[in-house]
């Protein structure tokens, strides 16, 4: 299995490390999935280097996507490239895990009609706009949609992405 891990410069460190480094616990493939950079900067100025570029990466060999939050988020969603990621990875059954602000990707790429989410509370209006039905839980799992809200959700967030993955391998 191979999974893109979004990244883009003021991400949240642990949103971005912790399942990146969960998954090769596991024996999965994660990979740093950048704009078009070499290296970004989270929140606090950790460098994380892009392993491929969403422009240059064939899209259709990954399995799923997670998309960390900080402030990121307002910037992946800029880009066309991610948006129809997300949107065409979502359409083929594939997961899609977002965390705190990380839905407004999901809003962007256009795929929370109809979808149960969750996210930080400050963009829950985005979320319910967009077509989400808002659940303040810490995972809330929805067919291949999983989403979570801060980084205290983490080991649940995790627990939920490895658990949809495992399944999809046997």
């Amino acid at each position: 299995m191979k999974i893109a891990v979004l990244i883009e410069d003021s991400y949240n460190l642990l949103e971005a490390w912790y399942p990146y480094i969960r998954l090769k616990e596991e024996g999965i493939e994660a990979l740093f999935m950048g704009t078009g950079k070499e290296s970004y900067a989270s929140k606090e100025g950790f460098p994380a280097k892009a392993d491929v570029s969403v422009k240059e990466a064939d899209l259709s060999s990954f399995d799923g996507i997670i998309i960390p939050g900080g402030y990121a988020p307002d910037r992946l969603r800029r880009f066309i490239e991610i948006n129809d990621f997300v949107r065409d990875s979502h359409e083929k059954g594939k997961m899609i895990a977002a965390i705190c602000h990380a839905g407004w990707v999901l809003v962007s790429a256009g795929i929370l009609k109809g979808e149960k989410a969750t996210c930080f509370f400050a963009i829950k209006d985005d979320m319910i706009n967009a077509g989400a039905e808002y659940v303040d839980e810490e995972v809330v799992v929805h067919g291949n949609l999983i989403t979570s809200r801060t980084p205290d959700d983490l080991p649940a967030f995790c627990r939920e992405i490895i658990g949809f993955l495992r399944k999809k391998q046997d």
